[in-house]
């Protein structure tokens, strides 16, 4: 395992780090997409989350958040949350475009 993708993050942190990967599937990050995903954590978590995540490539979010996933053991339940708050995010610019779907797509096809 390439130690540089692990983390030591809250689930808090994992949050806001899974959301910011949302907000940035189409390559723009919206206002609107920063103040849902600040009104879901921390000011403290959504800072240091954004700063780390603008310092990652894709490959590095990716397998960040496939190990942290992991570490956490997340319920059906917990999954279930965390794709509606995703859903929020891609939804919150009033549609869901094509590579927000896919995305989307993906993300289940890991995560679960």
């Amino acid at each position: 395992m390439n130690t540089t993708n692990t983390t030591d993050w809250t689930r808090e942190e994992f949050e806001a780090y899974l959301l910011f990967y949302c907000a940035n599937a189409d390559f723009v990050e919206t206002e609107e997409e920063k103040k849902l995903i600040h009104s879901k954590v921390s000011d403290n978590a959504y800072n240091k989350m954004h700063a780390e995540f603008e310092a990652d490539n894709d490959y590095q979010s990716i397998q960040k958040i496939i190990h942290t996933a992991e570490r956490f053991e997340l319920s059906k339940n917990e999954l279930d949350g965390l794709f509606q708050e995703i859903n929020q995010v891609f939804l919150s610019d009033g549609k869901m475009d094509m590579m927000e779907r896919e995305i989307f797509i993906g993300l289940k096809r890991i995560l679960k």
